[in-house]
């Protein structure tokens, strides 16, 4: 399977089988010759190797006359030319993969072809658990001898970070993560989640507090009970609780998952249309935010929502209450280079209504009453855990800022949303207040805790439902530049 062969296709359906086809073919040759190699030491001839390929999909727009303009924010060109990308595991992004190709094909007329490209699939990417080589008596130095490794210097950002060049002859990206960028993340999500990458779900809460988790359980527990719309609930290590389970079975479950084994443990509400609900515990702090949603971030999700907990820095507010965030003071300080801090995160409209919409009617309360327990400003967002020890240098930033809330999390998960091109969110829940004196203490933490985090879910829970309906709007402009990819 020499690199080249494209064939034009006539449909978007058409060019994702096709790139199913080679992918499938590309990753049978590589496991047969690597399963070979295990028993015989055998290593595969330089015909065999160029076999272990990815494919290719290849957008031509040569438009006639002035081109269309269309509001859409994504699945349109930004001139004419070729554009192109790798692709790994197609039949799981079919619908991702059907819908903008579709939509370049019938609102351009753009010509796609599907070939074979010359980037070769990595080994370890086509090995389902690791200890398929165990015990082999065969090291990783040698099996690179003979096979395709994952190599750094062909994983990058470059696209999503603006980085790349045009060049005279060459194809324009189509997408921001090609397909050993795409296979790298993919691997990381089973590694960090402690769950298949194929679990989850398009909509996205991310929490910092394991008590979320608790709460999230029993909401879908409960959902699998009452809506049908959801078919199963899986836990980290790939526990499944399907629905109609019985009631002793589903908690003895859930009570025996070793969920502490995972850094970033992921709990999936499957439904049957493709968009239920994933929630990750993400942990403490600005490197694992970052982390999570550098790989998050190759699925492509319609929405991640940060719901956890902050200190909060006005006097006027109440331990429970909480904070939709309009803005973010970025003190994390592990995306300065990627999105320096001079550039403007801005609030999407969308999810703040939806976030509002959802507390009232979660809450029950309107206008002054919600005024009371809403209160909408800018989050400082610290890499310091113990930040207030800087009082002294802290202080005038914050006045200044007119910051009302700091959390360790949602600047940097604001700032990924920006950069990946991910709608992003938060609301977050005062746990506390440094300024005032109201510090966390164990007795007053755990009151808190016991009212407070149902209600907060609820309402993340509920702001991704009414999100669910306006998917097209909520993929906003301000997310794209000025000379996007073609691919949402």
């Amino acid at each position: 399977m020499k690199a080249g062969g494209f064939e034009q296709v006539a449909s978007a359906s058409e060019a994702v089988d096709r790139l199913a086809a080679l992918h499938g073919a590309a990753c049978q040759s590589l496991r047969g010759a690597l399963e070979r190699y295990l028993k015989e030491h055998k290593p595969p001839t330089p015909a065999e190797r160029a076999t272990f390929r990815y494919p290719e999909v290849r957008v031509t727009y040569r438009p006639e006359g002035v081109m269309p303009v269309s509001a859409r924010a994504y699945a349109k060109f930004q001139g004419p030319g070729v554009y192109s990308t790798t692709v790994t595991q197609p039949e799981a992004f079919r619908p991702y993969l059907v819908e903008q190709l579709g939509l370049l094909m019938q609102d351009f007329d753009a010509c796609v072809e599907v070939g074979v490209s010359g980037l070769d699939i990595p080994y370890p990417y086509i090995v389902d658990r690791g200890d398929e080589l165990a015990g082999q008596g065969v090291s990783a130095a040698e099996l690179a001898r003979f096979f395709p490794t994952p190599m750094l210097a062909a994983v990058g950002d470059e696209i999503a970070d603006g980085l790349w060049e045009v060049e005279e002859g060459r194809a324009r990206p189509l997408a921001l993560f090609d397909a050993v960028r795409v296979d790298f993340s993919l691997r990381r999500l089973v590694h960090y989640t402690g769950t298949d990458w194929r679990l989850i779900q398009p909509w996205v809460l991310l929490t910092n507090y394991h008590r979320y988790v608790d709460q999230f359980v029993r909401w879908a527990l409960a959902r699998l009970n009452d809506d049908d719309r959801y078919e199963r609930l899986v836990l980290p290590g790939n526990v499944v609780i399907p629905r109609g389970l019985a009631e002793d079975e589903a908690i003895a479950r859930v009570t025996g998952v070793a969920w502490h084994r995972f850094q970033m443990p992921a709990y999936h509400l499957v439904a049957r249309d493709g968009h239920g609900v994933t929630l990750v515990n993400i942990g403490v702090g600005p490197a694992n935010a970052k982390n999570i949603t550098d790989h998050l971030a190759v699925l492509r999700p319609h929405c991640w929502l940060m719901i956890g907990h902050c200190g909060g820095l006005r006097q006027s507010q109440m331990i429970g209450d909480y904070v939709l965030a309009h803005a973010y003071l970025r003190q994390d300080r592990i995306l300065d280079e990627a999105v320096p801090t001079h550039v403007p995160i801005p609030a999407l409209a969308e999810v703040q209504v939806a976030l509002q919409e959802a507390a009232a009617i979660v809450t029950g309360d309107k206008g002054e009453a919600l005024k009371r327990r809403l209160r909408t400003g800018t989050v400082l967002t610290n890499d310091d855990r113990n930040w207030e020890l800087r009082w002294s240098q802290e202080r005038r930033v914050i006045n200044l800022s007119r910051a009302i809330a700091v959390d360790m999390e949602s600047g940097t998960i604001a700032a990924q949303g920006y950069r990946l091109r991910v709608p992003y969110g938060t609301l977050l829940c005062v746990s506390d207040k440094p300024l005032h004196g109201e510090i966390k203490l164990p007795g007053a933490a755990n009151a808190f805790y016991e009212r407070a985090v149902g209600e907060h879910l609820e309402i993340g829970l509920k702001a991704l439902d009414l999100l669910r309906s306006q998917r097209a709007q909520l993929h906003s402009r301000k997310l794209r530049s000025f000379d996007e990819p073609p691919f949402r």
